[in-house]
């Protein structure tokens, strides 16, 4: 324990660098922590706060812009691809839902001010931006200031309540060995909560789906089911679209109420993101206002254009 207040008190700067850097980069390390940690210890060392908070402040907001970028650059190369991979990775899959990626589509570069205190939103915010197209400086300027905001708020905490902090790592410090133990049973556990709540998110979306095979026996028997594309206009413009479909761009009232759908009728909903996790999203609402016929398309639209089946495009 002794080392790692050790760490801590002598490095702080570097183990914030590195936790934020980790944690936007993807991987499951808290940020937050380490940030109210460090300033905790910066203030008590340091009483005025303009010369202890800075630094800790910058470290942050400079590691999770340089993690964004990264994402950014990414999603301007690889665009849909990357998003998939990041879905299909992450603890938190509910953040590549129809209803968390609407909010880019609505609000744009403005909307990476607020993305990082948005549950799962920051985890495609910055993907959606690059392959969106946003601007460089554009992006660089909204995401910047969104991460020194969210930088800002663990430090405030860290200043305000440095007093309860500094007791809480003597308190650590004089269980020694026990003391490590306790902190990482206590990431241990944040990580157990991630993926349990990604488990049931997933247990959430079970539903029987519709082969692409079954979809094109439906249409080819001329039944004619109300198809529903739930994927980002960019995919859309950028890919086509089963013939036919209708476009959802959000799960708003006011876009669902537009749909001109019966219940009765058979409709099938698709995407082109792990699990057909928007579909099924879609899909359950539905189900939830009385349509009983709902069903996404398994494989979503990436396994209807791999069959080589009928693809509309604009003009």
């Amino acid at each position: 324990m002794d080392a790692l207040l050790h760490l801590i008190e002598n490095y702080g700067l570097l183990v914030v660098f590195v936790c934020v850097l980790l944690d936007q980069g993807g991987l499951p390390v808290p940020a937050y922590p380490p940030i109210v940690v460090a300033s905790a210890v910066a203030v008590d060392h340091e009483p005025n706060l303009w010369l202890a908070l800075p630094p800790v402040l910058l470290a942050a907001a400079l590691a999770a812009l340089l993690a964004d970028s990264a994402w950014y650059y990414g999603g301007r190369r690889i665009g849909a691809r990357l998003l998939r991979l990041m879905c299909r990775l992450s603890l938190s899959p509910d953040s590549c839902v129809l209803a968390t990626r609407s909010l880019y589509a609505r609000w744009g570069a403005p909307s990476l001010v607020v993305a990082k205190f948005v549950p799962g939103f920051a985890a495609v915010a910055t993907v959606l931006a690059g392959e969106t197209g946003t601007r460089p400086r554009r992006f660089a300027f909204y995401d910047g200031l969104g991460a020194l905001l969210w930088a800002g708020a663990a430090v405030a905490l860290g200043a305000v309540f440095h007093r309860a902090v500094n007791q809480l790592l003597e308190r650590l410090d004089t269980l020694g060995r026990y003391g490590l133990i306790a902190l990482g049973a206590l990431i241990a556990a944040w990580i157990g909560y991630k993926l349990l709540k990604r488990r049931l998110f997933l247990r959430e979306l079970r539903m029987a789906r519709i082969s692409v095979a079954e979809l094109g026996q439906l249409l080819d028997a001329g039944s004619d089911p109300t198809i529903l594309d739930v994927r980002p206009h960019q995919q859309r413009d950028a890919s086509g679209w089963i013939p036919g479909a209708i476009f959802v761009a959000t799960l708003a009232d006011d876009a669902l109420s537009g749909i001109p759908l019966e219940r009765r009728e058979e409709v099938i909903v698709y995407c082109d993101c792990p699990s057909e996790a928007s579909a099924a999203t879609l899909a359950r609402e539905l189900r939830r206002r009385g349509f009983k016929r709902v069903r996404p398309l398994a494989g979503g639209f990436e396994a209807w254009r791999a069959q080589g089946l009928a693809v509309e495009r604009g003009a």
